[in-house]
């Protein structure tokens, strides 16, 4: 366990291993696994594991399926990960989108959102009106409730059963029903991401993601190590928590847990960076797998984090939940 420990030290902090060895000798196991934590925030670590990485749509850790909707196009783009770790086009299937033009903003406008999802359930049994089966989206996500945006039942579903329809909906994705069943063969909901906008976009500078990982264990750090000025310092002014809580009193909540000075563990997997659609510049939907454990609390669940990329390559955390 020792020998693993200094290896990934050696890895990510670019120490010496007779500096590693010292610093096992004077703090033991705990302050290699601080160095270690330390190490992760460095950029250029980053940048050795997304290498050869393909970065469109994102930076994905455990996502091997994205449906790309362009409403411009009225095309349903299936992209899956294939053994050389690239994101394939496997097929694109003609698709209705909403009525109006622009982002979904309230119940019953006959927009279809712009934004990122998931698929978080799979109906077989539905009115005939939408063909054989419907996967339901997660509208509204984070950032649409933080903005205020509102409505629900944004599906990609199939085409009435019998008789025709028109060639918009209200706000959903309609796809033909083969291309539906199709559809459904291929992917695993759980797996799946949805982007929806304009025209489909895809990311071309890769050193924004060292940048963001980086800061994204930076921050983890400052949490991990109980640092609560560096630890705030990543929030926005705007910051508005998936509750409804502001930055004032998310700092006094946070001052309270970190007074406690807790001794912590927390472990980030399965991390995603999704540059988000819409007009925002430099803004990211970054998902992940998190473990908490303190003396007095345990959390073990899905993070999703609303951020902004600043010029000096630091995260501005604009929502959490």
């Amino acid at each position: 366990m020792v020998k693993k420990l200094i290896a990934v030290a050696l890895l990510c902090s670019g120490m010496m291993a007779s500096d590693i060895m010292t610093l096992y000798r004077a703090g033991g196991m705990k302050a290699i696994e601080k160095e270690i934590d330390k190490g992760l925030s460095d950029s250029t670590y980053w940048s050795e594991i997304i290498s050869g990485k393909d970065l469109r749509f994102g930076y994905f850790e455990n996502t091997d399926t994205v449906l790309a909707c362009s409403k411009d196009k009225s095309t349903l783009e299936l992209y899956t990960r294939n053994a050389q770790e690239q994101f394939a086009l496997k097929k694109s299937y003609s698709a209705f989108t909403g009525k109006y033009d622009g982002d979904k903003i309230a119940e019953g406008d006959r927009r279809t959102p712009i934004g990122v999802y998931t698929l978080i359930q799979k109906i077989n049994n539905v009115d005939p009106f939408y063909g054989p089966m419907a996967f339901v989206t997660s509208y509204p996500n984070l950032y649409d409730r933080i903005r205020g945006k509102n409505g629900s039942g944004i599906w990609i579903h199939g085409v009435p059963l019998n008789g025709s329809r028109d060639s918009f909906t209200k706000g959903c994705i309609a796809i033909d029903n083969e291309d539906l069943l199709s559809l459904d063969r291929e992917i695993n909901p759980k797996n799946a991401v949805v982007i929806i906008d304009k025209h489909i976009r895809t990311q071309a500078d890769r050193s924004i993601y060292p940048s963001i990982m980086a800061s994204l264990f930076k921050w983890r750090y400052a949490w991990t190590y109980n640092d609560l000025e560096t630890y705030l310092s990543f929030y926005d002014p705007s910051f508005e928590r998936y509750d409804g809580m502001n930055l004032s009193n998310f700092k006094s909540y946070k001052e309270k847990v970190f007074a406690k000075n807790e001794s912590k563990s927390i472990e980030f997997k399965n991390i995603n960076i999704i540059p988000y659609p819409g007009e925002k510049p430099n803004l990211f939907m970054v998902t992940f797998d998190e473990t908490y454990i303190s003396d007095n609390h345990t959390f073990q669940g899905s993070k999703v984090l609303m951020v902004t990329l600043n010029t000096n390559k630091t995260i501005s955390i604009l929502s959490e939940q």
